[in-house]
């Protein structure tokens, strides 16, 4: 029977469009892992591996270094090391991998602030190119009861400067997140924060707490009532009819979404839009 060379501590994961790369693992957990919606890394305490265990991981790969193209360094929260360390990990993937197309990783809006641009920049030229960001909100209120840790203005200053050290990057908002009283200000000021960063990629999710709503509610402090579909492909609609965006890869395919969506804003906005409106007209 054939084993994977690694060894991976798990719950892992990655996002969607990873699924055909090497996943290394040089954190375990979420430094911050407060976000009140998010049930990823609840059941690890954050630490930073070290070094040495990395390189063996990476040398346990070397049998197969022809066939990389990809890696994912998880787990969420890889730009929490120091700069330094992180160019030497990257520096042994370069060496270790001589067809390596892409590396790439979760990174918070804070761990983005912590960072200067040339630190950023020194970052994407040992080989690091995409970032995946989860905004879940651009509203101040929601961030706030869903602890995300970061405001609307701090999220634009954290992008802006990692995509002007010439990172990717592939962000996310959570359709619903808000609830139906903050619905409508979530939507909109999510396509604002989206507008004055204008990632490479943008996608969608529906909120879908693991652990169920009830628990979900336990975890904020504000009355919270759960849209249902046509709300929140509702809320869905107002968002895009408010994006405005130069060219902007867009997904709204997660297993969790209600409707499949997926095209480049602002070629395909009018499409989107009418898809939409078949739906709420039926």
């Amino acid at each position: 029977m054939y084993q994977f060379p690694i060894q991976y501590d798990e719950p892992l994961f990655r996002p969607p469009s990873e699924g055909q790369s090497i996943i290394l693992q040089i954190t375990l957990g979420c430094s911050w892992n407060k976000c009140s919606f998010c049930e990823m890394y609840t059941s690890k305490q954050f630490r930073i591996r070290k070094e040495e265990d990395i390189f063996a991981d990476i040398n346990a790969l070397l049998p197969y270094a022809d066939q990389v193209r990809k890696i994912f360094l998880a787990d969420g929260d890889p730009l929490v090391l120091s700069t330094n360390k992180l160019l030497s990990i990257l520096n042994k993937l370069n060496s270790s991998f001589p067809r390596i197309q892409r590396i790439s990783a979760y990174a918070s809006p804070t761990n983005l602030l912590n960072k200067t641009e040339s630190e950023l920049a020194q970052l994407k030229n040992a080989g690091l190119n995409l970032l995946y960001i989860g905004l879940e909100s651009g509203d101040n209120t929601v961030l706030g009861f869903i602890n995300k840790g970061a405001d609307h203005n701090q999220m634009i200053e954290a992008l802006n400067k990692s995509q002007k050290a010439g990172l990717k990057s592939s962000v996310m908002i959570i359709n619903g997140v808000g609830g139906r009283q903050y619905s409508k200000q979530h939507a909109i000021n999510s396509a604002k924060l989206i507008n004055a960063i204008q990632p490479k990629y943008l996608s969608t999710l529906v909120l879908h707490p693991y652990k169920g709503m009830d628990y979900l509610k336990s975890r904020i402090n504000v009355e919270f009532e759960e849209l249902n579909k046509f709300e929140l492909i509702e809320e869905l609609k107002l968002f895009i009819q408010h994006l405005e965006l130069e060219e902007t890869i867009f997904r709204s395919d997660h297993a969790s979404n209600h409707l499949v969506l997926k095209g480049v804003i602002p070629r395909d906005k009018t499409r989107f839009l009418e898809q939409i409106e078949n739906i709420i007209t039926q």
